[in-house]
């Protein structure tokens, strides 16, 4: 790569409240030529509507003006870095007349372009004529929708920096395409050169999440964790053909390894033969990761295929109300005091909730933290259980008179129930509206869009194609490989033999796991079916878990259907975004024989090597 032009993009937000040191490094020691940053979630999108509608000059996020662009658009400017942010949330015109009076403040022409089309919200009666369909459960259009946006590609970002911008903004859009347009803009890819848009899909689905491609939420943590409070941030070196080098600033803490990079492949993904974005069906089955210098990772093989004829449109709405109360217990038998003060909690509340003319409860969800979790039970071989334990209390009402009266009964319960208890947060625990996603398909030619850079329309190449049909072979079907048979008592942890990382796309959840050497993944399969995944986590799955080949980094996709108890905000879950999940699996055992067993499973018992502060 060292013959040819290499554009270096940086990762600098993972999402709306990610360290504001992340920018200022790339900046100063980066050597990037653009700054990417990723603010947008499918829940932030209703809260920023909510922000908007009682205050127009609100609805974005601030935090990029006033800790990111404040302080480095001089250097930013100096450097001639340019930058793409999907800070713009459902006002892009405020964020860009935010971001203007802050470059002119400091003497800095900036050339400021923003990508509009994405929000649908004035057009929701008409979208409920058409109509449209939930994805999976084919349900109407709800009619209290907060937000709808389309997720938009990426050609529109490069045609704002074909016209000159120095930064685009955009509302929603996939988080890859805040890096693929770069791309698009400095190679020339064209609409079908989907092997190459595949590839850049690929940089920025590892990038966009900032830290966590340069060993941030890595299961060997000990491996780095002497160096968290000086995390670097990934930097993508793009070549011409797709071929990319993972890498970060020098100096910096982190790791960057075919393991991190894995990881960060596999986050949030479906299956990895079909990962669908605006402008390329991508198949990142076969891409390949090696190591060429000290974290520095080659990344190649993305394949790409045509893109479908809609977009993705995610919608929220709101959904009732919720309430969370957390009490800690001390002394003998906490545990089962908690469950017994959670029955008579909600058994109190139901019978105030009926004396008032109200429905009772739509769902309710006790968890008992600091125990083995009700989920994990039975995964217990000893039956003990620490008697010093949160009880985490929630509910689900369609009112909020329902969610404030199980507020003031889990407050009064304080006097007259369980011993022994202490509060986490002081008061009363406080309702909130439950917002739920709704997501559907959308023609591209009914979403247009639109990019305008200082007041002035930009042409967008048609970009809209008819589509055409995709499909694979079946993933989920295992090679036959014959392997070395293990002994029913010989096993170890499938820490000792993988890595793992897990995340959420709505109600379902994924587990990525990456075998640490290629000779350790027949184990692995035979062990860890479907079937025994969803043992495993029963009762938090609710539907099928589906399994995905990933050979070219040697590892395995499990998808879990209806595992989040709704996901995100709605639901009422300790962890509704699967963040424990791959932890929770790293313990299952796998029967292997003892030479590997010896080899490695001192990975499981082994202290960190040479990092005291870990301790």
């Amino acid at each position: 790569m060292s013959d040819e032009k290499v554009v270096r993009i940086g990762g600098a937000s993972g999402y709306w409240g990610d360290t504001s040191t992340a920018p200022r490094q790339l900046v100063e020691s980066g050597r990037v030529d653009y700054l990417i940053f990723d603010y947008l979630a499918e829940v932030t999108m209703s809260i920023l509507a909510r922000a908007r509608s009682k205050n127009p000059n609100s609805g974005f996020a601030g935090d990029f003006i006033t800790t990111v662009m404040a302080p480095l658009v001089r250097e930013i400017s100096e450097k001639g870095i340019r930058v793409i942010a999907n800070a713009g949330g459902v006002n892009l015109e405020a964020c860009r007349k935010a971001l203007a009076a802050v470059a002119e403040a400091q003497g800095v022409q900036l050339q400021i372009a923003t990508v509009e089309g994405d929000d649908l919200m004035g057009r929701s009666d008409d979208l409920r004529r058409m109509p449209v369909r939930e994805i999976r459960s084919g349900a109407p259009m709800p009619g209290n929708v907060l937000s709808i946006n389309a997720y938009l590609g990426a050609f529109p970002i490069a045609a704002a920096l074909d016209a000159g911008a120095d930064v685009v903004l955009t509302g929603r859009c996939v988080d890859s395409a805040l890096a693929a347009g770069p791309l698009i803009h400095e190679f020339g890819w064209r609409p079908d050169d989907y092997d190459k848009l595949a590839a850049a899909g690929l940089v920025g689905h590892l990038i966009e999440c900032g830290a966590q491609a340069t060993g941030g939420n890595f299961t060997d943590w000990e491996e780095v964790c002497a160096d968290w409070e000086s995390m670097g941030f990934p930097i993508a070196e793009v070549s011409a053909n797709g071929d990319f080098v993972l890498s970060k600033p020098e100096g910096t803490g982190g790791l960057v390894s075919p393991l991190t990079a894995g990881e960060q492949l596999l986050y949030e993904i479906d299956d990895p033969k079909r990962y669908v974005l605006p402008d390329v069906i991508c198949d990142f089955s076969r891409v390949t990761m090696d190591q060429v210098g000290p974290n520095r990772v080659m990344v190649r093989g993305a394949q790409g295929y045509p893109p479908t004829d809609t977009y993705k449109v995610s919608a929220t709405y709101a959904d009732g109300f919720s309430c969370v109360g957390s009490v800690v217990l001390f002394g003998l038998q906490a545990t089962s005091k908690a469950k017994r003060l959670a029955e008579a909690i909600l058994a109190k509340a139901g019978a105030v909730l009926k004396a008032n003319g109200l429905e009772g409860f739509l769902e309710s969800e006790a968890q008992i933290i600091g125990s083995v979790s009700p989920h994990d039970q039975h995964q217990i071989t000893n039956g003990q259980y620490p008697e010093e334990i949160v009880l985490r209390l929630a509910i689900h009402h369609a009112q909020r008179e329902g969610a404030e009266i199980f507020s003031k009964e889990f407050a009064g319960s304080a006097l007259a129930m369980a011993t022994g208890r202490t509060r986490i947060h002081p008061g009363r625990p406080k309702s909130s509206p439950s917002i739920r996603l709704y997501s559907f398909l959308l023609a591209k030619q009914e979403v247009p869009v639109s990019v305008t850079l200082d007041g002035k329309a930009v042409h967008v190449p048609h970009t809209v194609t008819a589509g055409s049909p995709f499909s694979t072979s079946s993933s989920q079907e295992s090679p036959s490989v014959e392997i070395t048979p293990a002994p029913a008592d010989t096993r170890v942890p499938l820490i000792a033999l993988a890595v793992a990382r897990s995340g959420d796309k709505g109600d379902d959840s994924n587990i990525g796991v990456i075998a640490r050497a290629p000779t350790l993944l027949p184990y692995i399969r035979q062990a860890l079916t479907p079937d025994a995944v969803a043992a495993w986590f029963s009762p938090l799955v609710k539907g099928t878990v589906h399994c995905y080949e990933v050979p070219g980094i040697h590892a395995l996709n499990f998808v879990l259907k209806n595992s989040l108890g709704g996901g995100g905000t709605s639901s009422l879950r300790l962890d509704p975004q699967a963040k424990t999940y791959a932890q929770r699996l790293l313990s299952f055992p796998i029967p292997v024989p003892a030479t590997i067993a010896n080899k490695y499973s001192q990975r499981t018992t082994q202290a960190p090597r040479d990092i005291p502060t870990c301790e």
